[in-house]
């Protein structure tokens, strides 16, 4: 495959510090979240921003500024094991359909094609509707609903990879099917396949915020800016900084992947496109 040398903008710049500082809030949450997040003060209930509270509090009195610190915890923590877990399933059936093809192969996708016909969010739904809701059984949901866009990129790039003439020279040298795979494939689209995953972690986030404010995800008084929407609903006409921050950590963390994910969809169309 061509190398392509990555030059950097603005947005990319952007992105990748953004992104690195949530990150460092969330390993370091101990030590500069300012209140216990869990902590309920009935007396300060819905206070505005203030020196003691930066964003104020919510409904039982918590500060909204250390459960927003401590979601990112949560929902970075979750968003990596369903990734974790995704490419641990995908990329052998995508390298093994890929390489092998045929009528198999071709039954397989189609089967593929039909789950990709339902609506991501859809099918999460009912997913953890029939599982329960909580944060394993989210995790599974997602995993389900996540692996087979996986699979059909990791399929695309394994079938341009087996057009290449060192494919070729490796079978004629006598190396076995899953050698060819392992040694000659694998490392070539191991780097667009971390990509590719990397720009997925926006989606995954806003999926994990999507089921916790539906009250199938991550269940109280666990801190989730999801949850943390879900019960500002109620109170967002006489407190609206209940709902504004951790609103906005949301879209910080997803501004952040869309800025880099943006530059690499420039970089190569073909390669990394969009599911």
């Amino acid at each position: 495959m061509q190398k392509v040398l990555y030059r950097l903008d603005i947005n990319l710049i952007v992105g990748i510090g953004l992104l690195m500082l949530i990150f460092l809030v969330g390993i370091f949450a101990p030590w500069i979240s300012p209140h216990d997040p869990l902590a309920v003060n009935l007396a300060n209930r819905l206070s505005s921003p203030s020196w003691m509270y930066p964003f104020g509090t919510d409904h039982l009195g918590r500060c909204i500024l250390s459960r927003i610190i401590y979601g990112i915890r949560i929902s970075v923590t979750a968003a990596f094991l369903i990734m974790l877990f995704t490419l641990m399933i995908s990329i052998p059936i995508g390298l093994v359909t890929g390489y092998v093809r045929g009528k198999t192969d071709h039954i397989f996708m189609r089967m593929i094609d039909s789950t990709l016909a339902i609506p991501d969010i859809v099918l999460t739904i009912t997913i953890v509707g029939v599982l329960g809701p909580g944060f394993i059984n989210m995790i599974i949901a997602i995993i389900i609903v996540r692996w087979a866009n996986y699979v059909r990129f990791i399929r695309s790039l394994v079938i341009k990879v087996c057009k290449e003439d060192y494919i070729l020279s490796a079978r004629m040298s006598g190396n076995t099917h899953p050698r060819i795979m392992q040694r000659y494939i694998l490392p070539q689209i191991f780097t667009p396949v971390l990509v590719f995953s990397a720009l997925d972690m926006g989606k995954i986030v806003l999926a994990i915020a999507g089921l916790s404010f539906l009250g199938l995800g991550i269940q109280p008084p666990t801190p989730e800016w999801g949850s943390m929407l879900r019960d500002a609903t109620a109170y967002f006409q006489i407190a609206p900084h209940v709902m504004i921050f951790p609103g906005l950590a949301i879209l910080f963390f997803v501004l952040a992947c869309q800025l880099i994910s943006d530059r690499f969809r420039k970089l190569d169309s073909t390669t990394l496109k969009e599911v």
